[in-house]
């Protein structure tokens, strides 16, 4: 298997891993929205499901997909350990 197959196969885990992982907070997501109750002054800490689980957001982050939340966050340790090979 060559690195590039490998990395695709990497990435093709992580991808099914996150499938799963979602289906986990669907599940959640569900049994909180049955047992909620309608009382005057208490709102949802999550009153979608896109803030509860962002699917897209963690998707991109697998991908590699810049996005303008994750744009400035980058890894630095892995940078400086790219750099010292390249020396």
């Amino acid at each position: 298997m060559t690195i590039r197959e490998y990395s695709i196969r990497s990435i093709a885990f992580q991808l099914r891993t996150l499938d799963e992982e979602e289906f986990i907070y669907e599940q959640a997501w569900a049994n909180w929205q049955v047992q909620a109750t309608k009382q005057q002054g208490k709102k949802p800490v999550y009153p979608t499901f896109k803030k509860f689980f962002d699917k897209k957001k963690l998707e991109n982050e697998i991908l590699g997909i810049e996005s303008p939340e994750n744009k400035f966050k980058k890894d630095n340790k892995l940078i400086d350990l790219m750099k010292k090979a390249n020396n």
